[in-house]
C-alpha cells in the first residue's frame, strides 16, 4: 500500500497529537490517514516511559522457551535483557536494545534502519518507536544456539506498543531467531505495531520463526522487510496459534544472484478471529529461488486471508519461484479469501502458484470412524496431519515437537495453547524503564 502526501501529513499530525496528549485529535488524524479500524480504539501509548509492573513469570508459560536458546524479552515496547546476556553471546555478536545500539554503535545500525517503501504502517512505526531490538552477527560467525525474543503485553490499561527489530547478518554469518508473542492480562485490549527489518550480506544465512499466542482482544499489525544479497538464504515461518485480529505483511527482496528464500506459515482460527497474511517476494538477481507455503484451518465464524505475490524482474533470469496456499473450513460459517498472483517480466524462469479451499474429506472421516475413532478425535487428527509439512519446515531443533504439541492442544479446544511446564525461573517484577536484569 502506497502512502500519499496527505497520509504522511495525517500521520505526522497524529504523532504530534499523541505527544501533546490529545488522543481525540490523534484518533481523527489516524482515521483521516485511512490506515485501519484497529487504531480507532482509545489505546494508551507510553510516550513518557512510565514504569509498568510486569510479572514476567506469569507470562512465560508458553511451552516454547524450554527449547535451548539465548533469550531476551520485550515488555510491551521496551527491551529487557536476561541476566548475563552479553556473556552468553559469541564475541562481536550483539543482542541488545535498539536505543542503546544507536548510542553505542550507530555505524552498525543506521545504514539498515530506514524503510523507504511508503507504507503508512512502517511510517507510523518510524514516528512512534522509542525502543526495540538490535541483532548483529559479524562476518563469518555461526551461532550455535538460537536466539529467542519473547514479546509480552501487560498493562493496567488498554495499550498500544510500537516495536522495532533490526537484524544485520554479515558476510558468511549464520543465525536463528525464535520470536514468541504473548498476552499476560487477557482482559485488556492491546495493539502491537511491529516492524522487523532483516539485512543479509553475501553468503549469509538466517532463520526467523515467529509464533503468536495472543488473546482474542489483541490486535497485531506486523510488517517484515528483508533484503538478501548474493548467495544468501532466508528461512521464515509465521504461525498464528491464537489471537484476535492479526495482519502480517511480508516483503522480501532477493537482490543478489543465487539468493534463496523459503517462507512458510500457518493460521488456526476460531470464534470471530481474523488471520491475514500478505507476502511479496521480488526476484531481482539471477538464479534466485523462493518457495512459499501457507496453510489455514478456520472454524466458527473466523476469517482467513492470504494474498501472495511473486514478482520476477527483467534482470532475474533463471529464477525459480513457487507459491502454494491450502485451506480447510472447519465450519459452515468460516470464510477464507485467497489471492495468489504472479508478475513475470523475464523469460527463462520456472514459476507456479496455486490455492485450494475446502472442508475435511468426508470419506477419510468415515473411514476413521469405522475404525472406532470418535468423530471429534478423527477431525483433530486430520487437521494436525494437514499442518504437518509446515511444522516440519521449522529449522530449530526441539521446536518442531513443541509446535506439534501446541497445535494438537489448539485443535483439542484449548484456545490458550500455553502450558505450565516452562521451567522459567524468574519471578521478578520488571518495569518498562529497563533498569533491571533477570534470569
Amino acid at each position: 500500500m502506497g502512502c500519499s502526501a496527505k497520509q504522511y501529513t495525517d500521520i505526522y499530525d497524529a504523532n504530534q497529537a499523541l505527544l501533546s496528549g490529545d488522543r481525540s485529535a490523534a484518533r481523527q488524524a489516524l482515521a483521516s490517514a485511512e490506515l485501519d479500524d484497529a487504531f480507532a480504539a482509545d489505546y494508551g501509548l507510553n510516550l513518557n516511559r512510565v514504569a509498568l509492573p510486569v510479572n514476567v513469570a506469569d507470562s512465560f508459560r508458553c511451552g516454547v522457551p524450554t527449547v535451548s536458546t539465548t533469550m531476551a524479552l520485550v515488555v510491551n515496547d521496551t527491551f529487557a535483557p536476561t541476566a548475563r546476556l552479553d556473556e552468553r553471546l559469541p564475541q562481536g555478536v550483539r543482542f541488545m536494545s535498539l536505543g542503546d545500539a544507536m548510542r553505542e554503535c550507530p555505524q552498525l545500525v543506521t545504514p539498515h534502519l530506514h524503510v523507504a517503501d511508503g507504507d503508512p504502517l512502517t511510517q507510523l512505526n518510524d514516528l512512534l518507536v522509542q525502543d526495540g531490538v538490535f541483532i548483529y552477527i559479524p562476518r563469518g560467525v555461526r551461532l550455535q544456539r538460537p536466539l529467542q525474543l519473547v514479546n509480552i503485553f501487560s498493562a493496567p490499561i488498554d495499550l498500544m506498543a510500537v516495536r522495532r527489530v533490526v537484524i544485520v547478518v554479515e558476510e558468511g554469518a549464520e543465525g536463528k531467531l525464535l520470536v514468541c508473542d504473548h498476552t499476560q492480562d487477557r482482559s485488556r485490549r492491546y495493539l502491537g505495531l511491529q516492524l522487523v527489518q532483516i539485512s543479509l550480506a553475501d553468503g549469509a544465512a538466517f532463520q526467523l520463526h515467529d509464533i503468536e499466542e495472543s488473546s482474542p482482544l489483541t490486535t497485531r499489525r506486523y510488517s517484515l522487510r528483508c533484503r538478501l544479497a548474493a548467495h544468501s538464504s532466508l528461512r521464515l515461518s509465521v504461525s498464528t496459534l491464537s489471537g484476535g485480529d492479526t495482519t502480517n505483511d511480508i516483503r522480501i527482496d532477493l537482490d543478489g544472484d543465487g539468493a534463496e528464500a523459503v517462507v512458510n506459515g500457518m493460521a488456526i482460527t476460531d470464534g470471530t478471529q481474523l488471520a491475514s497474511n500478505a507476502t511479496t517476494v521480488r526476484h531481482h538477481g539471477e538464479h534466485t529461488h523462493s518457495d512459499q507455503l501457507f496453510k489455514y484451518v478456520a472454524d466458527g465464524e473466523s476469517r482467513g486471508e492470504f494474498r501472495g505475490s511473486i514478482v520476477v524482474d527483467e534482470s532475474a533470469r533463471f529464477t525459480e519461484a513457487y507459491q502454494t496456499n491450502r485451506n480447510i473450513l472447519a465450519s459452515d460459517t468460516a470464510r477464507m479469501h485467497t489471492e495468489p498472483t504472479l508478475e513475470i517480466y523475464c523469460d527463462e524462469v520456472k514459476c507456479s502458484h496455486g490455492a485450494a479451499t475446502g472442508q475435511l474429506d468426508p470419506q477419510a472421516l468415515f473411514y476413521m470412524r469405522t475404525r472406532g475413532i470418535p468423530e471429534d478425535t478423527a477431525r483433530h487428527m486430520l487437521m494436525e496431519a494437514f499442518m504437518a509439512d509446515v511444522i516440519d519446515s521449522i529449522g530449530i531443533e526441539g521446536l518442531r515437537e513443541r509446535m506439534r504439541m501446541l497445535v494438537e492442544r489448539r485443535f483439542s479446544g484449548i484456545a490458550d495453547a500455553r502450558c505450565a511446564d516452562c521451567g522459567a525461573s524468574t519471578t521478578t517484577c520488571v518495569s518498562s524503564t529497563l533498569d533491571k536484569n533477570y534470569d
